[in-house]
């Protein structure tokens, strides 16, 4: 029969397979090592929970658990091509690269009387769920319209 390394106290032949101290309070405190844990950022919507030993350091080491929400985030594009000098291009070219770029304003989906209204219904005090079922229009699109008109300055 094994005995506890603390206490010197016989063990169970169950618990003797893994530990070598009892379970009596004293030589837990004394003996017992806590199990340090890592969590390991899997994908998006969970994140797996391990004991860290070395097995699982050399995974992390490896690569093995990447946490799929970092590989979105700050990976180094291809490099800009240098810009050419004036000199380099061609009279022709040169002179219609000088032109501003003209852009087209995004298309809203909304209408202009749409937006009227909307803004209207805002200023009287009704909410955007009150005034999207006023308008026909869902929550979100009432909710960007009013949103758009405070950033340009209309509201």
């Amino acid at each position: 029969m094994d005995k506890c390394i603390t206490c010197g106290g016989e063990l169970h032949p169950e618990r003797a397979k893994k530990y070598n101290y009892c379970m009596s309070p004293e030589c837990q405190e004394k003996n017992a090592k806590g199990l340090v844990m890592v969590a390991v950022g899997v994908n998006k919507a969970a994140e797996q929970y391990m004991i860290l030993d070395e097995h699982t350091k050399e995974e992390l080491a490896n690569g093995k658990y990447r946490d799929q929400r970092r590989e979105l985030f700050g990976a180094a594009g291809p490099s800009p091509a240098p810009a050419r000098t004036q000199a380099a291009v061609p009279a022709r070219k040169a002179q219609s690269r000088t032109r501003p770029a003209t852009r087209k304003a995004a298309r809203q989906p909304w209408s202009r009387s749409q937006q009227k209204l909307a803004l209207l219904y805002n200023e009287q005090g009704l909410r955007p769920d009150e005034i999207a079922q006023k308008l026909g229009l869902s929550t979100y699109l009432v909710t960007q319209i009013i949103l758009d008109s405070r950033s340009r300055g209309k509201l």
